[in-house]
């Protein structure tokens, strides 16, 4: 009964491996919040499950997130249920059922949280895996396109993450895609009985999905597939070289690699990645995104555009240990309280109370120890203080308290023992 599902992992105070450490999810979570909503996005939190037909038709059933990977039930009323493996669909789906989209434009929106797909587990995949996304609708600039891009290298940076390289491209409007599509299908039609099954298999329904093939025979065979850059419109050329000048001028480094096309069925324009080395990972992708033109109008709302990202925080986290990056400690233990009978206990949870609503850390023993146990307990705790209260000390209305740090002590009044420490802490 111990045993943790497969594919899933616990984030612990202390783990031989940093990356599991709640302090370090903390570290990337807050930093994450802060830079988003410099950015002006506000944080949106939707539910984990959603009706199946959202990501049926919002990510698209030929990609493998849809055929393969779905967490899917039955609930008891006979509804398809699905955990979410990803986060744009459902915010869409929010973005609409609250008729956000009647509202002043553009609407920036981040989210962070847990996604579940059901692949198998290697480095840095899991089938609980986070996500920090943003979305930005209601606007086609595409200086909001480079702003998102822009954001997440930001993200990066004040991590203290280094290498972090950003690939763009454009996937084209419908008529430029449909033009393409033509290409990609006469171009595969003469190797298709030596492509993988699901490659044949979207042969005909999204033949671009061919391009992200991890099957090596495909990959050789697509290597000599037309470029989608020759069937671009005037629009979308237009577009990448927009996206491309205010990254410019953002002072944002890219690549442009127009192989480039993303795992899910709603892009539409702007398309981009963000990879670092990660050693043991099949992959160095660590988040990615672009437009999603249709998307709100797909899942019922108007014809809106949207464009955002998502970036995978286990992956993050795994960089950040392999680069060696130092995360902040945990916050020291302001006061520990040692105590020796009934009395001098019941004293000591008053006076933890007020400590606590000082806004200072304060912990007392309970597992009645002795008091060199009681020593080294707050020493393991880092303690900054140790406040010592004795029979003789609450006869006294005083305490004893032990700076940790220079050895020194000396007795405090009880009704001054919050000052002493705040004042001492400052020093």
């Amino acid at each position: 009964m111990s045993r943790i599902v497969k594919g899933m992992f616990d984030v612990m105070p202390k783990d031989e491996e940093k990356w599991r450490q709640v302090q370090w999810w903390r570290f990337v979570e807050s930093t994450a919040r802060t830079v988003a909503e410099r950015f002006r996005f506000q944080e949106v939190r939707t539910p984990l499950m959603e009706y199946t037909e959202l990501f049926e038709r919002g990510v698209g059933d030929t990609t493998d997130i849809v055929e393969k990977e779905m967490y899917t039930f039955t609930d008891r009323a006979g509804r398809s249920i699905s955990l979410r493996p990803e986060g744009t669909a459902g915010i869409v789906r929010s973005f609409v059922g609250h008729k956000v989209y009647a509202q002043p434009q553009p609407t920036k929106w981040f989210y962070i949280g847990p996604m579940y797909r059901y692949e198998r587990q290697q480095v840095g995949r899991y089938r609980q895996f986070h996500q920090l996304g943003v979305e930005a609708f209601g606007s086609l600039d595409p200086a909001l396109d480079a702003e998102i891009i822009a954001l997440g290298m930001q993200f990066f940076e004040e991590l203290g993450l280094t290498g972090v390289q950003v690939e763009v491209n454009n996937v084209g409007d419908p008529e430029s895609r449909a033009r393409y599509f033509e290409a990609l299908i006469a171009y595969f039609e003469p190797y298709k009985e030596e492509l993988a099954e699901d490659a044949q298999n979207r042969l005909y329904r999204n033949p671009m999905r061919i391009l992200d093939s991890k099957d090596p025979r495909t990959k050789e065979i697509a290597v000599g597939a037309p470029s989608i850059l020759e069937y671009l419109s005037e629009e979308s050329r237009a577009n990448l070289e927009a996206v491309k000048q205010y990254l410019d001028i953002l002072g944002v480094n890219y690549v442009q690699n127009d192989r480039l096309v993303r795992g899910l069925d709603y892009y539409t324009q702007t398309a981009f990645e963000y990879l670092v080395d990660i050693p043991g990972a099949q992959a160095s992708t660590i988040g990615g995104g672009g437009r999603y033109n249709g998307l709100v109008q797909e899942i019922g709302g108007p014809d809106m555009p949207g464009v955002g990202f998502g970036i995978g925080l286990e992956r993050v986290l795994l960089a950040l240990e392999e680069q060696q990056v130092e995360v902040p400690e945990p916050s020291r233990l302001d006061c520990y309280m040692i105590t020796f009978d009934q009395a001098t206990k019941h004293k000591s949870m008053q006076l933890l109370a007020e400590l606590r609503r000082a806004g200072l850390s304060a912990e007392r023993d309970y597992l009645d120890r002795k008091m060199k146990a009681q020593m080294k307990a707050a020493d393991r705790e880092q303690a900054r203080f140790v406040a010592i209260l004795g029979e003789d000390e609450l006869s006294q209305n005083t305490i004893q308290v032990k700076n940790m740090e220079t050895g020194t002590q000396e007795a405090v009044s009880l009704d001054q023992l919050v000052t002493y420490i705040q004042t001492e802490k400052g020093r």
